[in-house]
């Protein structure tokens, strides 16, 4: 890239670090989102015939993308855990679990099956795609999810700590389904395979995902001490007010964790929610969060635009009718059934179930799950269709979501604050509670 790239780049980058200031609050109430803005931007800027504009192909900066989109993640993660202020628990989680252990299995398999089905896709490849698409993302995600944190424990309605708590886990979660992939393309690139299945039960789910959870808990209690209890006051960093302290606990957790061959992902989200719960109430808390959310918008920006540069630059040239069907059917069928049925005698009733089932938000998460497995194998479909059936899914999330996410969440916060009351699933009349707003 020459002197005028670098230009351009620098020219790019000031202008998308102002517009990450200015458009949450410009754009709050609209139906409109951060993501769409700087995905129609990217697209737009890169339509321009201009030499010094970047390659994006994915394929060849395979590495580029799988590191810049795990950061913009685990950033993501950290501050979604400090932003619940619902203590953890199985009844207070209720719906969380929900989510996690019957929703995410259930769309994996059926998202699976309708890649297998429509595009004739090997069992392994249908279960990476499947898989990379499944998980609620935690960066897109905060169009719906909870705001700052507070001093209630109470004050969440049931939308926003559902969306929030299962996009925050289910990262990790999904992660053993792309190592099953990557297994099976090793053991039978064309069909199935059980060579390896207890292996996988044993070392990707049982050890690794305890290893991510011991590791979290264990990090988030270390630095929760430090922060708040330690009697020499320059390891008490809460008092010293430094938001980047944020970032220190995320990639300790999640840079200890990968090394113990843990799930960096699910340490990284229980650690935050275990430095919340040491010391609950104090706003230390929002000094970290605040500044989290701050490089979360800045790394979304980035991502979105470059992504608008990939479509305008013909990403989407790979797209076949066939794989386009696949990321509506996953969009509009799958995910709404399956979250609306998991949740039936849940927490949430009437409106708040059908929109926990709906905003299942693709994103982030899945460019680097498909950037990870296709540098960890060889898989038996063409990369550049597999970037744009993923590609093309999380667009329509972007858009959809972006525009439905305010005027949901406006009128739920309506209801709620018009004092209405629903039964729950024991038939008592489950109070409402007061949503704070994105």
């Amino acid at each position: 890239m020459g002197l005028a790239g670098i230009d351009v780049v620098y020219a790019c980058a000031g202008l998308g670090a102002l517009c990450a200031a200015v458009l949450p609050t410009a754009l709050a109430k609209r139906p409109l989102s951060l993501p769409m803005v700087f995905l129609t931007a990217g697209f737009l800027v890169f339509l321009i015939p201009l030499e010094a504009l970047p390659d994006l192909d994915p394929v060849r900066h395979r590495g580029f993308v799988e590191h810049l989109t795990e950061v913009c993640v685990v950033v993501a993660l950290m501050g979604a855990g400090l932003a619940i202020n619902r203590p953890p628990g199985l009844r207070a989680w209720a719906t969380t679990w929900r989510l996690l252990g019957l929703a995410m299995p259930l769309t994996i398999l059926l998202t699976a099956a309708a890649a297998g089905w429509l595009l004739g896709w090997p069992p392994a490849v249908a279960l990476l795609i499947a898989a990379a698409l499944a998980p609620t993302d935690p960066v897109l995600a905060a169009e719906v999810r909870v705001g700052e944190p507070t001093d209630e424990k109470d004050d969440e309605d049931e939308v926003r700590f559902a969306l929030t708590s299962e996009a925050g886990l289910n990262d990790g979660l999904a992660f053993p389904f792309v190592l099953a992939a990557i297994a099976l393309t090793a053991a039978s690139a064309a069909g199935w395979s059980t060579d390896g299945l207890w292996s996988w039960v044993w070392s990707d789910v049982l050890l690794r995902g305890s290893g991510g959870l011991l590791a979290g808990i264990a990090v988030g209690r270390l630095l929760g001490w430090m922060f708040f209890q330690a009697s020499w006051k320059a390891l008490r960093l809460s008092e010293h007010r430094e938001g980047f302290v944020a970032l220190a606990v995320t990639f300790t957790a999640y840079g200890l964790t990968e090394l113990l061959h843990g799930y960096g992902f699910l340490a990284v989200f229980i650690a935050a929610c275990t430095i919340r719960n040491a010391e609950r109430a104090h706003r230390y808390h929002r000094v970290m969060h605040a500044f989290t959310d701050q490089i979360e918008r800045l790394l979304t920006a980035v991502i979105l635009f470059l992504v608008g540069g990939y479509i305008a630059g013909g990403g989407l040239a790979a797209l076949t009718w066939r794989g386009a069907l696949l990321g509506l059917t996953l969009f509009l069928v799958i995910r709404p059934a399956v979250g609306w049925a998991v949740q039936i005698g849940g927490r949430a009733v009437g409106k708040e179930r059908a929109a926990i089932a709906v905003f299942g938000i693709r994103g982030i998460g899945s460019f680097f799950y498909l950037a990870y497995a296709l540098g960890e194998a060889d898989f038996a479909a063409p990369a550049r269709e597999l970037w744009a059936v993923v590609t093309f899914t999380v667009l329509l999330s972007v858009l959809v979501h972006g525009f439905a996410a305010s005027p949901v969440t406006d009128r739920l916060d309506r209801s709620n604050a018009a004092g209405e009351e629903q039964p729950n699933a024991t038939g008592e009349e489950r109070p409402s509670t007061g949503a704070r707003e994105l």
